[in-house]
């Protein structure tokens, strides 16, 4: 059998998501009590620097510094696989991943090979202005032989709004913004949309949305797996 190993999340970005990964990984892992479950050590560490305002130039603070500081403090602790749940945090994935000797799970590679097990062909990309500019879905996808579609200025700005002015700032998701932008999108020839923001993961939660693939679950099967426990 595989060895069980000790899982660490490093956290704060955004620090809902962060929470939401921890309980989604508790639900969706095989296990009738609680000495069955994952180890996880977490972080929420809410000072990492905005990835997004760095990736635009609007900020100087380099989040990945801050990022290698909290996996060191996690490999010291006794973790053996890192997970990062943002997205626009996986633009420096090779940076980071190269700052530490832990195995850092690649949560777009992931989420783009399972759309790639769906049948997906023309895939949406909704994620932060960030995550869309350095082409990291769009690299992804192409890995598989995906086409991904990415939704024009004003769909990208609503995207935006829901991830910053409801998500992030602790609103409700706005259910009108999310129907004007999945239509879009669908009007736009996709078969598959990726949820490429974790804060997107909480829209899906909150507007029980069925048609889109979460990057935030797909990174928790994932993280299940790779630490040698079994889904449900």
């Amino acid at each position: 059998m595989m060895k069980k190993k000790t899982l660490g999340i490093i956290g704060g970005v955004g620090p809902l998501a962060t929470m939401f990964i921890g309980e989604m990984i508790v639900r969706l892992t095989a296990a009738e009590r609680d000495q069955e479950h994952i180890n996880m050590l977490i972080t929420n560490n809410t000072n990492i620097p905005d990835r997004t305002a760095f990736i635009l130039g609007e900020s100087q603070e380099n989040p990945v510094p801050v990022i290698l500081s909290d996996a060191h403090k996690l490999e010291k602790m006794g973790a053996e696989i890192l997970i990062i749940p943002c997205n626009t945090a996986h633009s420096f994935y090779d940076e980071i991943q190269d700052g530490t000797t832990l195995p850092v799970i690649d949560m777009v590679y992931e989420t783009a090979k399972r759309a790639k097990e769906k049948g997906a062909h023309r895939v949406g990309i909704l994620g932060t202005s960030g995550t869309i500019s350095t082409g990291i879905y769009q690299a992804a996808c192409k890995q598989f032989d995906l086409q991904p579609v990415l939704p024009n200025e004003r769909i990208q700005s609503i995207v935006m709004s829901l991830i910053y002015d409801d998500v992030k700032a602790g609103h409700p998701a706005d259910p009108k913004k999310w129907s004007t932008i999945s239509l879009a999108m669908e009007e736009a020839g996709c078969d598959e949309l990726i949820l490429g923001c974790t804060e997107l993961s909480i829209v899906r939660k909150e507007l029980e949305l069925t048609n889109c693939i979460d990057s935030l679950y797909v990174l928790a099967e994932t993280a299940i797996e790779r630490c040698g426990y079994q889904l449900k």
